[in-house]
């Protein structure tokens, strides 16, 4: 399982031409049907997953009414890993050979720690609508960095689309900021470097073990970390329970580290990483309707039109090569 946080899933650098399973010879109705059912479900829990995801931001924002960044960030990934232990261990996965751990420790610092805790403290200044446009570019910054990594040359194309979906946010941004960028947009920006580090990596262990296994790692690898921190915030940070609270923090655990992920994939086995990429471009949107309907927002007219264009530009580099 490719980390994410618990916000968004990285976009595929260039989108492979996928053919229909149902194509071709036909072999007889029931083929066909199987076929047909099984595209179904698997974007029916892809759509899911993206649900999912779209509601970390406004969870994040519940959760911090009884918890302190430091210590709601620990808890979150405290959580998620006894989750992702419980599964580890009845199905009885055997340990990643020596030659994953470093890859998982990239992961783990960009996806479990590094993310979630950027965009906590984004949250504090930010609202939600605003993140979520800025996020938005993550697909974008995930497909550059990976292009870097492996040594992929998009087209010129691809490329124009990225530097103006980049140009989108930039000028959003400095438009919501008063022309300069403030506290919340420096955490925004660097939330998408690290998570966009930790998808590349994890998208490379993705080949050799099931994507899920490698966020289940992740989040175990960080245990001594994150319960750590989670005892030193607790103590440090004031803490108020609360519905809203708890609610927050059990599905940013729950729901987007772990369920969200989980469904992801499964989904994305099914209808493969183009289509599945498809459903995602709608995320930053959802959350923008979450902010408004959970959280009472009130969205600046900027906001939906830059989320809307950012999509357009990430739809461009899933049809170019």
């Amino acid at each position: 399982m490719r980390a994410q946080n618990s916000a968004t899933r990285p976009a595929t650098i260039a989108v492979e031409r996928e053919t229909d399973s149902a194509a071709g010879p036909a072999t007889g109705s029931g083929t066909t049907s199987a076929t047909a059912s099984g595209a179904t479900s698997g974007t029916l829990l892809a759509a899911l997953g993206v649900v999912s995801f779209s509601l970390t931001f406004p969870a994040t924002v519940w959760g911090m009414e009884s918890f302190g960044p430091w210590s709601f960030v620990a808890l979150r990934s405290v959580l998620a890993a006894a989750i992702a232990g419980v599964f580890l261990l009845a199905l009885r996965v055997p340990l990643p050979g020596r030659a994953h751990w470093a890859g998982l420790a990239v992961v783990a610092a960009g996806v479990v720690v590094g993310f979630p805790m950027l965009t906590t403290l984004a949250l504090r200044t930010s609202t939600t609508s605003h993140s979520a446009v800025v996020v938005g570019l993550l697909p974008l910054t995930t497909a550059a960095l990976a292009a870097l990594r492996t040594g992929v040359r998009p087209s010129r194309t691809f490329w124009a689309a990225a530097v103006a979906g980049a140009a989108v946010v930039l000028g959003f941004t400095l438009a919501q900021s008063g022309g300069a960028l403030s506290a919340g947009d420096a955490y925004l920006f660097a939330s998408l470097l690290v998570c966009a580090a930790g998808y590349t990596e994890g998208a490379r262990l993705a080949r050799t073990m099931p994507g899920w296994q490698v966020i289940g790692w992740a989040l175990v690898l960080c245990l001594p970390l994150t319960v750590t921190g989670s005892v030193l915030g607790l103590a440090a940070e004031p803490v108020h329970l609360s519905g809203h609270g708890i609610a927050g923090l059990v599905w940013a655990a729950a729901g987007s580290s772990f369920l969200g992920l989980y469904v992801w994939y499964r989904g994305m086995a099914e209808i493969g990483p183009a289509r599945a990429s498809q459903l995602q471009l709608a995320q930053p949107l959802l959350t923008l309707v979450w902010a408004v309907a959970l959280l009472g927002e009130r969205l600046t007219p900027a906001a939906p039109v830059a989320a809307a264009a950012v999509l357009v530009c990430i739809a461009l580099t899933q049809r170019v090569k």
